[in-house]
């Protein structure tokens, strides 16, 4: 488990030599990001050296949720949270989040902060759900990968996960 910086890419290589997520792991093992936080992206990122283990923790028909907290460029109007909540249409195919919690409206900065959860993982997809609204997101952090949060994690360290952990990944199969 590793909290992605923003402005590090997750990859193993980089043909504009970007720092990568490899280079704040300290390994001998030939590993690689468990699906992608964008560039700017913040937040929990897996890596691991099992093919298995990826597929279950990306293939859409296993339905593991990810949990991001994204801001608003501004103040979220109700109505628009509800229109989330109830699935969007992206590309011909309906997005519905498994949840949507408005954390804070500021109206004094005019910004919101919202805690939504997918199952799925289409590039850019949560930006793209608040954009369909007319919102921009301004920062976003994963916050969660299935059962695994942050915990202290500062941003660009990891921690490698538990046989227990892994054994409960595989259980999303």
């Amino acid at each position: 488990r590793f909290n992605k910086p923003r402005g590090v890419v997750s990859t193993v290589s980089d043909d504009k030599d970007r720092q990568t997520v490899l280079d704040f792991i300290d390994t001998d093992k030939r590993i690689y990001p468990v699906g992608r936080l964008d560039y700017n992206t913040t937040g929990i990122l897996l890596l691991t050296n099992d093919g298995k283990l990826d597929n279950i923790l990306t293939h859409p028909s296993h339905h593991v949720p990810k949990t991001y907290v994204a801001k608003l460029n501004k103040c979220l109007e109700i109505e628009d949270l509800h229109k989330i909540e109830k699935g969007i249409m992206i590309d011909d195919i309906k997005c519905k989040p498994t949840r949507v919690k408005l954390k804070k409206n500021d109206k004094k900065a005019d910004t919101a902060l919202v805690e939504i959860t997918i199952v799925e993982g289409r590039n850019h997809i949560v930006k793209r759900l608040f954009e369909s609204c007319g919102y921009l997101v301004d920062k976003l952090t994963r916050i969660q990968y299935g059962f695994l949060t942050l915990d202290n994690l500062k941003s660009g360290e990891y921690r490698e996960l538990t046989i227990k952990e892994v054994h409960k990944l595989y259980d999303y199969k």
